[in-house]
């Protein structure tokens, strides 16, 4: 039996609420500090996350910061003073994990964005954000907890998580919304 179309919304907007409680308001402080004061930022996530990630990059941009989306070909090199974000919701993304040795090894601090506090990626980052929900990774069996499918739920929680960011980091770098706007492309 399937639920009607608001009672799916009610289910899916509960899960991401109770994700998103879970967040730990400090750690995103201090990663919205961590981005503030850095030289240039450099953005990565795989699939679906990447769509969200990138989404962010955007904002960044908008807020005036120093941003690139790894792979485009405009990215510059990262260095000491610059810093990685990544997003790997599994924790055990191989990309992920070899572009965070990169960033490492060129002296740029590594900020993870993950479900899994035990994962590799973990391991490597020198700053995790903790985001508390089903990926791709635990969405079968009795391992499943989430209505959405395939780790919805981590990039859902992304998308929020990414858009209080914005709002710290708006207050934090004292951008108003018209700097913000001036900055959106004409292009499209």
């Amino acid at each position: 039996m399937t639920q009607a179309g608001s009672e799916m919304f009610k289910t899916a907007l509960d899960e991401l609420g109770a994700v998103m409680r879970r967040v730990d308001d400090g750690r995103v402080d201090a990663a919205c500090e961590m981005l503030a004061g850095t030289g240039k930022i450099a953005v990565y996530g795989c699939g679906r996350e990447a769509l969200q990630v990138k989404g962010f990059a955007m904002r960044l941009f908008h807020l005036g910061l120093p941003v690139a989306v790894v792979g485009d070909m405009t990215a510059p090199p990262l260095g000491k003073g610059d810093v990685f974000l990544a997003s790997s919701g599994p924790g055990e993304t191989t990309t992920v994990l070899a572009l965070m040795r990169v960033a490492h090894d060129a002296g740029a601090k590594v900020l993870l964005l993950t479900a899994e506090p035990t994962g590799s990626a973990a391991k490597l980052a020198d700053f995790t954000l903790l985001v508390p929900a089903q990926t791709m990774a635990s969405d079968q069996g009795a391992a499943k907890t989430s209505v959405l499918p395939m780790g919805s739920l981590f990039e859902g929680a992304l998308f929020l998580l990414f858009e209080v960011m914005v709002l710290k980091l708006k207050a934090l770098t004292n951008a108003t919304p018209e700097a913000m706007r001036a900055r959106h492309t004409n292009m499209e």
